[in-house]
């Protein structure tokens, strides 16, 4: 699988920089695999803070570790805030007689306890569920109902897909939340994730939201942060640099994986889904998890203006920007406000990507986009910094 060989790389190209590496994700995503993976065949220790054996031995950190040389894997860190103080100490010696690599379901800040930063120590691998490229054009339908968790992905049925879905929001409401020390009933969690499913796709309006659930507009914000610093939802930053007053300012929410989604929404087959209101969306959300899964997302932004112009995504800095519009239609055409952000933020090119299969052109700089050829756009991207590419998915010659 040609993602996982480069999360591999990118892991083992951070152990050899740094003497911490996190790899962070939301659980069940496939971060244990990957680090025994990249363990194997050479020294190392494993400790799971899911284990108790585990969780006890590192009650004196210093002691269990200090001693330890090669590779130290800890899973699930988050368990154990206290450990990040320890390590900050531990890989400040020198010589380094071992690296770590943490693994983590929430970002550091999402953790209560945690005073001290790795800052200058630690490097990051984001890492999520399968892709398109992983799954292939025969199970696209497949991996945009169920989503890319891999045990959801390669359930035996869309039944014991939904299953493991709906065990997975139940254990992360009841379990993982609490054991960050956020103490939230998780009826009221539930809520408030299912009415950010209903927003997937829009502008974010903390004032509306909280008052269709009863919460104060801090609540609100507060529930949104926790539930995008786990990795569940994505807040898109609005594009708005040197920008008119007419440029919306708010960020866009996303449930970041569309099996997820289709789960807070009730939606159980591709029939349903294919009749819902929220199926744009869905596809949508769907495109832009592909693109930013190995793009990044530190020069991710969208594009949108009040009198209803929009970009769904902008990826890029400095003077080379790209612009991915997602439809889902058999047959997209040119838009206005495509015209617009060409204009206005002078976009290199817009790909329209729709679940087809052709790519053809429909004006200069714009194309439409089969998702088949989604990877050779997201090619160009990932080489902005080097030469111009001399050939443009989508458009002759």
């Amino acid at each position: 699988m040609l993602r996982r060989a480069r999360l591999e790389e990118a892991v083992r190209r951070r152990i050899a920089w740094n003497p911490v590496t996190s790899i962070l994700g939301p659980r069940q995503c496939g971060k244990t695999t990957l680090a025994r993976t990249v363990a194997a065949g050479q020294r190392s220790y494993y400790f799971d803070l899911e284990k108790a054996s585990d969780f006890r031995r590192l009650e004196d950190p210093e002691r269990a570790l200090g001693g330890l040389r090669g590779l130290v894997v800890l899973d699930e860190i988050q368990r154990r805030p206290q450990l990040f103080n320890h390590l900050r100490v531990l890989s400040d010696r020198r010589p380094l007689p071992c690296r770590f690599l943490i693994l983590g379901s929430a970002a550091p800040e999402m953790i209560k306890g945690v005073s001290e930063s790795l800052a200058g120590r630690v490097g990051f691998v984001d890492m999520g569920g399968f892709l398109l490229e992983e799954a292939g054009m025969p199970g696209l339908d497949r991996l945009w109902l169920r989503g890319g968790f891999p045990r959801s992905f390669l359930a035996k049925g869309e039944e014991q897909s939904l299953e493991w879905r709906e065990d997975l929001i139940q254990t992360y409401l009841e379990r993982d939340i609490p054991q960050l020390g956020h103490l939230i009933p998780p009826q009221t969690l539930r809520r408030f994730w299912a009415m950010v499913a209903h927003y997937h796709g829009q502008t974010w309006n903390a004032s509306e939201i909280a008052g269709s659930l009863g919460f104060s507009h801090p609540t609100a914000g507060r529930y949104l942060d926790l539930l995008t610093g786990t990795y569940m939802v994505r807040q898109l930053r609005p594009w708005f640099l040197n920008a008119k007053s007419g440029i919306v300012k708010s960020p866009k929410v996303y449930i970041r994986d569309s099996g997820i989604m289709h789960s807070l929404l009730g939606i159980k087959s591709r029939e349903e889904l294919e009749s819902h209101p929220k199926l744009g969306a869905s596809w949508e959300g769907f495109g832009i998890e592909q693109v930013l899964a190995v793009t990044g997302e530190r020069d991710a932004f969208f594009w949108a203006t009040h009198g209803g112009a929009e970009i769904d995504l902008v990826i890029g800095s400095g003077a080379r920007r790209w612009g991915f519009e997602f439809k889902c239609t058999s047959a997209p055409g040119m838009t206005k406000s495509m015209g617009n952000a060409l204009k206005e933020l002078g976009l290199e090119h817009i790909w329209v990507v729709y679940p087809g299969r052709d790519s053809y052109p429909l004006r200069d700089k714009v194309s439409a986009l089969g998702i088949e050829d989604l990877r050779k756009a997201i090619g160009i991207v990932t080489r902005r910094r080097g030469r111009r590419d001399r050939k443009t998915p989508g458009r002759k010659g």
